[in-house]
């Protein structure tokens, strides 16, 4: 097994004038209401989690659950209270500022819901401007740049100013802009959440396709469970600075942890986000002609097994039967709620 890219243990990120003594007094047991008492505000209450190289794992909560400031604690834009973060093995908190400017500027790339763009500059200009602060020459800069304005999509834009743009577009620059200097991490803190729907829409597809090509390894900040279940290979779910689950989307739908995570999840359209091997049945009794892959999304084969009078075959990728599937389970999934282990 690979080392992690990223690996917390046991963060905290307290606010307040004695929170560092508050946290050692209390022994790791931060009770967010004493604190409060205390006049300390507590931002993120002993995480600890690990992102392998390539996994997109999505942070989501509400409104001051503490996603944003975890972020900021792992690129250590804030310095945590308690705990160690390790990004490739290196321990973060050790890092001198020489050391830690190094590592923002080669291995990080980072985009906010501001775009933040300078608006003196041309679209290329402000995505060749990191590279230049590097100090690579111009003219290597401007054609990275370049490169950078085809990936995103933006080519014939990109002598027009920041003014010019769309929302969306302003976006793709800054995308773009983070992905110059080739980060191995990539921390997206709400990037899409300041667009229209139909926009935002497009971002997310277009972000799926730049991962499927270039495999960061990602944080992606969201407040939006769609937008999380669209975009994670893990989601974690965040309440008052906790870590309530963090798991793949189907067992976050199928099996909540909390009473939390189950009324963030009741909304979610199951269908759209549990594969056929997610609710299947390991019997291969009594199965019609109709095989369906194991990796197929309900929502799409779900209209064909429902017409079926008997069970389903589901098939691996070598085409063996695995299990079955029966239309009863398709409707219970669908209507009933959540599945009952079985």
């Amino acid at each position: 097994m690979s080392e992690p890219v990223i690996k917390c243990e046991n963060v905290y990120k307290i606010f307040g004038a004695n929170a560092q003594k508050m946290l050692q007094d209390s022994n790791g047991n931060v009770d967010a209401k004493t604190f409060q008492e205390n006049g300390c505000i507590v931002g993120v209450n002993n995480a600890s989690f690990e992102v392998s190289k390539g996994e997109m794992l999505v942070v989501m909560g509400l409104s001051g659950s503490g996603k944003s400031t975890l972020l900021r604690c792992i690129s250590r834009l804030t310095d945590a209270t308690g705990g160690k973060i390790f990004i490739e093995g290196q321990d973060l908190l050790q890092l001198n500022n020489k050391d830690l400017i190094d590592l923002r500027r080669n291995k990080m790339g980072m985009v906010f819901q501001s775009f933040a763009l300078l608006p003196h500059k041309t679209v290329v200009e402000n995505i060749a401007f990191p590279l230049q602060i590097k100090g690579v020459k111009t003219e290597e800069s401007i054609s990275k740049a370049m490169d950078m304005v085809k990936l995103v999509g933006l080519d014939g834009r990109e002598n027009y100013f920041p003014r010019e743009l769309s929302g969306g577009q302003q976006q793709r620059v800054g995308i773009a802009r983070s992905l110059a200097v080739e980060p191995d991490i990539w921390f997206l803190d709400e990037p899409f959440s300041a667009l229209d729907p139909l926009i935002r829409k497009e971002m997310q597809d277009e972000f799926l396709r730049l991962q499927e090509k270039l495999q960061k390894t990602i944080m992606f900040i969201t407040h939006d469970f769609d937008e999380a279940l669209k975009l994670a290979d893990r989601i974690a779910i965040m309440k008052d600075g906790i870590i309530e689950q963090l798991d793949t989307p189907a067992n976050i739908v199928l099996n909540p942890a909390t009473e939390y995570v189950r009324k963030f999840t009741e909304e979610v359209p199951r269908e759209k986000v549990l594969l056929i091997e997610d609710v299947m049945d390991k019997s291969k009794d009594n199965l019609g002609d109709l095989k369906v892959s194991k990796d197929e999304i309900i929502e799409n084969v779900a209209e064909k097994i429902l017409t079926q009078e008997k069970s389903v075959a589901v098939v691996d990728s070598n085409k063996n039967i695995i299990g079955s599937i029966n239309p009863a389970k398709i409707i219970n999934t669908v209507f009933g709620g959540r599945k009952n282990n079985n």
